[in-house]
């Protein structure tokens, strides 16, 4: 039996809104092949959290971890907190939207004044343009309310901040197109209340334009910036990374499709190793994450068959980031035709990968 679920999109990651029901609990994954490494166990999410999403590093440690549970709205959506210690914590509970009465908190990232940025995708046939960036407010360390900073998206998704602008993506910008045509906006840090303009691709805010062409129709999503200031912005269906250039007054010089390789079959979330000097990405369609370098070199850093993760293996990751050496990866288990993972089940889990 099929599920439609009332959300299109999910976080840091884009995927058809079918979830197959379920429960039977799947082999473990095989031993991995190719000097891949095996992923283990980070920690066990609580019953609430069935959808986990993206991750944004703190200081000390500590990371926020999105929750948009699509696979069962049920619960509500929630920011959470795995401490440094891997204690996970509820953070904070994102308001709905008060026209569809649901909260989707996706690509999340911490601002210049330590308040905390985030993606609410709000996309489906009834709600177009709806999706927002938000703002919670942070005093003395503790969040204190939602300020809608921006609305007019159709599917907003990864956040990145970058001196003093806030990128977004928007992961179907032109719905209905073909090529599909997805986007990145860029925001001045401060300004609030910005309503885009109907259609958002017509909005001066729009720095570049990225097209899909497989069936899977998700574009823009993941976003990172690389020490020397160019963006780079993974293409979910078609499994390529998008570069931009700028010059010294932010005016974009280039937009490219700057890696494209069959060994990546998606390219959702992205996270630059400032220490590895290389982009970790989260390949959703293979159960795979990757390093993709400077040179545009390719490493499987882990890969696995369909699983339920409880031993730990990749169950549709949808984002990875680095913490000290290792490589802590987001298991959205939000399965769609046409990837590897094929049900979604418990546990709710993140991965890891110790490189030591």
């Amino acid at each position: 039996m099929t599920k439609w679920n009332p959300v299109w999109t999910c976080g840091a990651v884009l995927a058809v809104a079918i979830a197959i029901n379920g429960c039977a609990k799947k082999e473990p994954a095989g031993p991995q092949a190719g000097g891949l490494k095996k992923p283990e166990i980070l920690v066990t999410l609580p019953d609430y959290c069935n959808t986990p999403d993206a991750m944004a590093l703190l200081p000390d440690g500590s990371f926020l971890l999105s929750v948009p549970n699509y696979n069962d709205p049920t619960p509500g959506a929630f920011i959470m907190k795995v401490s440094a210690d891997n204690q996970v914590s509820k953070f904070f509970v994102p308001p709905a939207h008060p026209d569809t009465g649901v909260a989707g908190p996706m690509g999340i990232c911490i601002g210049p004044s330590g308040d905390i940025y985030y993606a609410d995708n709000q996309f489906s046939p009834a709600t177009p343009q709806h999706s927002r960036l938000m703002r919670i407010v942070m005093k003395d360390g503790v969040p204190q309310e939602a300020v809608t900073v921006v609305s007019g998206m159709n599917v907003a998704n990864a956040v990145a901040i970058r001196g003093d602008y806030i990128y977004v993506t928007d992961t179907v910008l032109v719905p209905g197109s073909e090529p599909l045509v997805s986007g990145i906006f860029r925001f001045k840090v401060g300004e609030e209340g910005i309503q885009l303009k109907s259609p958002p691709a017509e909005d001066p805010h729009l720095i570049g334009t990225i097209q899909t062409f497989t069936p899977v129709g998700y574009g823009a999503d993941g976003l990172c910036f690389d020490d020397a200031g160019n963006l780079y912005c993974g293409n979910f269906g078609d499994g390529t990374i998008h570069r931009l250039t700028f010059d010294a007054d932010g005016k974009v010089l280039s937009n490219e499709v700057w890696v494209k390789d069959d060994k990546m079959k998606c390219a959702d979330g992205l996270f630059w190793d400032a220490k590895g000097q290389r982009i970790i990405v989260a390949d959703s369609i293979q159960n795979a994450v990757h390093f993709v370098y400077l040179d545009k070199r390719i490493e499987t850093l882990a890969m696995n068959g369909d699983t339920d993760g409880a031993d730990g293996g990749l169950d549709q990751p949808c984002e990875a980031i680095r913490r000290g050496d290792e490589i802590i990866i987001s298991n959205m288990d939000w399965p769609f035709e046409g990837i590897v993972n094929t049900r979604w089940e418990k546990p709710y889990t993140l991965s890891v990968v110790k490189l030591n």
